[in-house]
């Protein structure tokens, strides 16, 4: 089993700088990353689910990381299926409504709540991952949020850190 260290704890030799593979005290921890391209021209909720743990599949332990690198889209936890999404479309709306009371006006109408959005649906979360499995509960899903109609193409980017498994994906 590995054991995780505080970067202070890491024992790498002087000549090898800490990035893309880093050094920890039970062996090398490798970071992996790939871009999803996502339209969401058609829904405010996505669901990243599959893609995800299709990218963790044979990954070993350690933690998958999802970014939306955009200023008006997050990433959350939640359960689908249940009506969840109209919901959160509804609470958005409410929390955020597209008028005109927003300092930030370019784009359509409202747009400046878009660009609040990422303070209440993070930009990025990190889930942990086991024998290359996404270690989610049973009801919860991994989703993009994007409320922005003014831009419907969105990246996600998803890294994993940790310990390899004895065979790639």
């Amino acid at each position: 089993m590995p054991v995780w260290c505080p970067p202070s704890k890491l024992s790498c030799p002087a000549d090898r700088p800490i990035g893309p593979t880093t050094c920890s005290s039970s062996g090398v921890t490798s970071v992996e990353t790939t871009v999803l391209e996502i339209d969401t021209s058609r829904r405010q909720v996505v669901d990243l689910t599959g893609a995800v743990g299709d990218f963790c599949t044979g990954r070993g332990d350690g933690l998958c990381s999802v970014f939306v690198p955009h200023a008006t889209a997050g990433v959350a936890v939640m359960e689908l299926g249940s009506g969840s999404e109209a919901d959160l479309s509804a609470a958005l709306a409410r929390l955020l409504p597209h008028d005109d009371r927003y300092g930030h006006r370019h784009g359509a109408p409202g747009h400046g709540a878009d660009h609040l959005l990422p303070v209440f649906v993070s930009p990025s979360l990190v889930i942990p991952v086991f024998a290359g499995r996404v270690a989610l509960g049973t009801w919860q899903s991994v989703v993009l949020v994007d409320t922005n109609s003014d831009n419907p193409h969105r990246q996600v980017r998803l890294s994993f850190a940790g310990h390899p498994s004895s065979t790639p994906p």
